[in-house]
């Protein structure tokens, strides 16, 4: 009886032996073999890799760039172009304000005395320096003789020059400001 026994089981291994042989080697071969994951140029030693995801500009430093160096921190509120800009432009009301991408949109605004004209004023901050070529402007003029037929066009006008103006001058002011009350 016991014969018997091993027999069957002998068969029933040998029977299912193959294919399970056959699937766990399709499968380990088509891994790619038994390399150990990860990028192989990446340094073992975690100072190493700390510099070099530095330098590839991956992760988070309390030192800028590196060891030893000071961080500067840019707020939206002590970037004098940036506090300037909305000084100026108070009056409008605004659909995108993106500091990080240096970006703001407002919406159409109507004066009261041109019930058919609007603006609106997009604004790309190229530098934070206080410079004349720091600032893109582009104004839209939206002329409408209907409710449903209005025209849109970019216009090239002596506003931009002066809401360019109007924004360096106030920009100046704030840093002197801000550079007089550091002395203090």
């Amino acid at each position: 009886m016991i014969s018997n026994l091993s027999l069957k089981i002998s068969l029933l291994i040998k029977k299912n032996f193959i294919p399970f042989f056959l699937i766990s080697f399709l499968i380990l071969t088509s891994c790619g073999g038994f390399s150990k994951p990860g990028n192989v140029n990446t340094p073992v030693e975690g100072r190493e890799r700390a510099r070099k995801n530095l330098e590839e500009g991956r992760g988070v430093s309390p030192f800028k760039g590196g060891f030893g160096r000071s961080t500067n921190y840019e707020f939206s509120t002590s970037n004098p172009m940036w506090r300037a800009t909305f000084d100026v432009i108070d009056f409008m009301p605004l659909i995108t304000v993106d500091y990080s991408g240096g970006m703001i949109i407002t919406d159409w605004y109507t004066d009261t005395n041109t019930s058919n004209d609007s603006l609106k004023f997009t604004i790309r901050f190229l530098s934070n320096e206080i410079r004349a070529d720091s600032l893109k402007i582009i104004v839209h003029k939206k002329t409408c003789r209907v409710q449903s037929n209005c025209i849109v066009e970019k216009i090239s006008s002596k506003l931009e020059d002066t809401i360019r103006q109007e924004i360096l001058k106030k920009a100046a002011a704030l840093e002197a400001a801000s550079k007089k009350k550091k002395k203090k």
